[in-house]
């Protein structure tokens, strides 16, 4: 059986509804974002999972739970979102302020991660996960789950700026003739945009 990753967005919380780069901070998810992830287990109910993985962050584990595989879930420490190292906590208009023309794809964070090292875990992570068969889900974060779609197609690190991916969204990354194809990218709950 060919391999499908799914991978799903946390729902929102406080700070990804107001823009604030949220990596090692654990904080939950709003009601707008349980409501969001309990779309999320209507549109995965009947897809048959060969392996569950989630971020060790609460809000991707609850999102996990709330779409209805948190029983068959294991905690994958590089579906963590990016690290933001000094850029914790802070909006991008914020950062801006202070480092004119920063872009995470190409500069990273100080005292976080680099583009390179966030790209050289997600290079892992999927070097183990084409090791498996069947559908595949994943618990993650928008700057990390972004980098995941783009290193699936084998896009550099800079272009993870063309893809944007909603809170509580779906994206299924597959296969065609072969090769690595993105099937279907940041479907989510009707209603407006967050």
């Amino acid at each position: 059986m060919p391999l499908d990753l799914y991978l799903v967005r946390h729902g929102e919380t406080e700070w990804s509804a107001s823009g604030r780069h949220t990596g090692r901070t654990d904080i939950p998810l709003t009601a707008r974002g349980e409501r969001d992830a309990a779309w999320l287990a209507t549109r995965l109910k009947a897809a048959q999972f060969t392996h569950v993985y989630a971020s060790p962050r609460m809000r991707a584990r609850r999102t996990c739970e709330l779409a209805g595989w948190g029983a068959a879930a294991v905690v994958e420490p590089d579906l963590a979102e990016w690290d933001y190292g000094d850029y914790e906590g802070l909006s991008t208009d914020e950062i801006l302020k202070v480092r004119p023309g920063w872009s995470l794809f190409r500069d990273g964070c100080p005292h976080g991660e680099s583009p390179e090292q966030a790209s050289a875990r997600a290079d892992r992570l999927l070097g183990r996960l084409r090791g498996l068969d069947g559908n595949v889900a994943l618990f993650s974060h928008g700057h990390f789950g972004r980098l995941l779609g783009a290193r699936w197609v084998g896009l550099p690190v800079v272009d993870c700026a063309l893809l944007q991916l909603d809170t509580a969204s779906l994206s299924i990354l597959g296969r065609e003739h072969n090769g690595p194809v993105i099937a279907l990218w940041n479907e989510r709950p009707a209603g407006p945009s967050p």
